[in-house]
């Protein structure tokens, strides 16, 4: 069994998964959103495409800050995530369309576009030199782009800490950071050197540090229970016993309480914010 999480896996029910906690993941990752659009060019009115769009939540704060007269649009492979998207844009009577697509081999169906943007939805091409080549197709001459990618996993323990307490209680396969999979441009130089490779131009990373609230703010026990339950280490923990499951889930536990704020568990994170131009 491979642990590389690929596009085809959200797809295939990990969509469902994610779905099934929205709510809570949005409130995590909300708080890299303000660094991803700082990084975008906003100020004049365009198209923009976001890739790996989720449940909307990234393009629906991505309309609301555009200049007036610019059209966002999400594409996802998941169509339970693009489903809420729908649902969240017309209840916020926003101006973004939403699209299940595969983008790594989908013709381009709109004229090409302005602005590419992911917040974590790259990392997971089987074929990451042609994605990105097919990506680069559909922005106009020009044309700028901002991708958000996790850094390494040692820096971003509030999700790799519980592939590490599973790790301690059941034997699993070392990972393997180059696959695909949330930590594969933890190092960003090999995704540099593909975007380089499919065209791009005038490349820049740069680093942002924070805190995430962990399940959107939860206390220790929660928080274990949710990053046990949403996060991809879930289908390797449905393998082990009950004894240890539970000894997994107190060993998260005891970790997150070094992390409590205010009873939530808010761990540190880091981020590659990688940009350039067509």
């Amino acid at each position: 069994m491979s642990d590389a999480l690929q596009s085809r896996d959200w797809a295939n029910g990990r969509g469902g998964k994610w779905q099934a906690q929205l709510g809570a993941i949005e409130a995590m990752l909300k708080p890299v959103d303000r660094p991803l659009l700082d990084a975008m060019d906003l100020s004049r009115p365009g198209r923009i495409a976001d890739i790996g769009s989720g449940g909307g939540g990234t393009s629906l704060a991505i309309a609301a800050r555009a200049a007036a007269g610019s059209q966002v649009y999400g594409f996802d492979i998941a169509p339970e995530l693009v489903a809420s998207a729908r649902e969240r844009a017309a209840a916020a009577a926003a101006p973004v369309l939403f699209e299940q697509s595969d983008v790594t081999v989908v013709d381009l169906p709109f004229p090409r576009f302005d602005q590419l943007v992911s917040r974590f939805g790259i990392m997971f091409f089987a074929e990451p030199a042609a994605a990105f080549a097919r990506l680069a197709d559909w922005l106009t001459p020009g044309g700028g782009f901002t991708f958000a990618v996790w850094g390494p996993a040692d820096d971003n323990l509030w999700m790799d800490g519980a592939r590490r307490e599973v790790a301690a209680v059941m034997n699993l396969p070392e990972p393997d950071w180059r696959a695909p999979g949330p930590f594969r441009y933890g190092d960003p130089d090999p995704l540099l050197a593909l975007l380089a490779a499919a065209g791009f131009s005038g490349l820049h990373v740069e680093e942002w540090r924070g805190r995430l609230p962990v399940g959107g703010g939860l206390a220790p026990e929660p928080a274990a229970d949710f990053a046990l339950s949403s996060f991809a280490i879930s289908e390797r923990l449905a393998e082990a016993d009950e004894a240890q499951r539970q000894t997994a889930r107190e060993r998260l536990t005891e970790r997150f309480r070094a992390h409590v704020s205010n009873g939530e568990v808010w761990m540190g994170a880091r981020v590659h914010l990688v940009s350039g131009r067509r």
